[in-house]
């Protein structure tokens, strides 16, 4: 994973708690698409163990609805090599797996408005898709 990259895009028009909420849920699907991305355990000088929250360093950048949907058609999805996780704005009212893949099987993601989009994968091919935009503020 030593070439790979992560980067979670979201829509800067949501609150501060969607975003926080958002970013969360994403990283939560990369970790389960890549468990190798999570760091492990370390201890500290006095012994305390903890869980260490990832490998890699984890840039927040922020984009439009519109671009979110750019991203999305860029990526091409996943693959062995890359993840893509969507947060659907639809997602947002859903707190019921079951009923969200339901829902998530009936629509088309191109149609949606989308909250947020998670990118890991080759270091180029995550550049390509987010080198231009801002860091979220």
């Amino acid at each position: 994973m030593n070439d790979y990259r992560v980067a979670i895009v979201v829509n800067p028009d949501l609150s501060a708690g969607y975003s926080a909420n958002t970013v969360a849920t994403l990283s939560a699907g990369l970790g389960a698409r890549f468990p190798l991305l999570l760091g492990g355990k370390l201890n500290d000088a006095a012994g305390l163990e903890i869980d260490v929250s990832s490998k890699l360093p984890i840039a927040v950048l922020q984009a439009s609805s519109e671009t979110l949907q750019q991203l999305l058609a860029k990526s091409a999805g996943s693959s062995g090599m890359q993840s893509v996780v969507v947060f659907p704005a639809f997602a947002r009212q859903m707190h019921d797996f079951n009923g969200y893949a339901q829902q998530f099987s009936q629509r088309q993601l191109a149609q949606e408005p989308l909250d947020g989009i998670a990118l890991c994968g080759p270091a180029q091919w995550v550049k390509s898709l987010t080198g231009a935009l801002k860091l979220l503020r």
